[in-house]
């Protein structure tokens, strides 16, 4: 497969460029990272961003309790690999505060109470700038993004009330108790990603190399199985060779019937497919309006 590499560099040097604004503007810096591969390569470009400096990132990862265990691990190794800060806040800490609800029935989930726990998080820490994986690819909400997204001081997101972003300049200013997301792949498409982790050669989890895993299938969706799943009476559990292509809370991260085993293999199939990469996401399905909703309650 040809890969376009200077299209790659330029998204490259871009992602860099935004990386190097934040360092610049803001004093309280994370990237969120959930072991996905987004925020994988958000590490990857930081380092090469400020090498042969440390980083001036922490690491940022609100634990939902039921994450993948391939995933957490992946997240302790990297972070003792570079030497750099992590930090985790867990959404079972906000349920018994009483700051989050669980959800209870056959569709629960934690995913929307990541919310809480992030914003209580950056009210905590005084994170006046949160790094996040966002692609405009991904979902329409996401389109609406800015690479610097303002929060206002009760850390929610209005798609119509963000700063201009003329050329290369991008504004940082804000009053006490706002925070900004950036986003530097915003102009990244899944596709671009994988071509990207393939030329750098970035490990990855696993979980998104074809595996074998028990399953089942809910609304079109194959789902992994684990022991806090509800299943319907009608739902039957079984193994298959599986991967992910986008990694989230258990509950809500979509498998995908895959025979790849390599990145060539991979990003084979994701030039090749028809089906949109959050068109596996659980949690899209609540409704059409699902992920604006929860991003203007202070999702990533």
């Amino acid at each position: 497969m040809v890969i376009n590499s200077e299209h790659l560099r330029e998204l490259e040097n871009e992602a860099i460029y935004i990386m190097r604004e934040v360092a610049a503007q803001f004093e309280k810096k994370v990237i969120l990272f959930s072991g996905g591969k987004d925020s994988i390569v958000l590490v990857h470009l930081a380092k090469k961003a400020f090498w042969p400096a440390k980083m001036p990132f922490s690491l940022l990862h609100i634990d939902t309790g039921h994450n993948f265990e391939e995933t957490l691990k992946f997240r302790d190794d990297l972070a003792n690999e570079l030497g750099v800060e992590l930090l985790v806040r867990y959404v079972e800490d906000s349920i018994k505060k009483g700051r989050a609800t669980e959800e209870q029935g056959i569709n629960a989930s934690r995913n929307k109470s990541q919310s809480v726990t992030l914003l209580d998080a950056v009210d905590e820490l005084k994170i006046d700038v949160a790094i996040g994986g966002g692609r405009r690819d991904e979902e329409k909400a996401r389109a609406k993004e800015r690479f610097f997204s303002h929060r206002n001081e009760f850390g929610q997101w209005d798609p119509k009330n963000q700063r201009p972003e003329l050329w290369n300049i991008f504004n940082g200013r804000k009053n006490m108790g706002e925070h900004f997301r950036v986003f530097p792949i915003s102009n990244w498409t899944e596709l671009d990603v994988w071509q990207y982790i393939m030329n750098e050669n970035i490990n990855l989890p696993s979980l998104y190399y074809t595996h074998t895993r028990k399953i089942f299938k809910r609304n079109d969706v194959y789902l992994a199985w684990a022991p806090f799943m509800q299943l319907k009476p009608s739902e039957e559990v079984f193994e298959a060779e599986v991967r992910c292509r986008t990694i989230g809370d258990i509950t809500c991260t979509g498998v995908t019937l895959s025979k790849a085993q390599t990145l060539e293999e991979i990003v084979a199939e994701i030039a090749a497919t028809r089906v949109t990469e959050r068109g596996g996401r659980y949690d899209d399905r609540r409704s059409e309006a699902a992920m604006e909703d929860r991003k203007k309650e202070g999702y990533f």
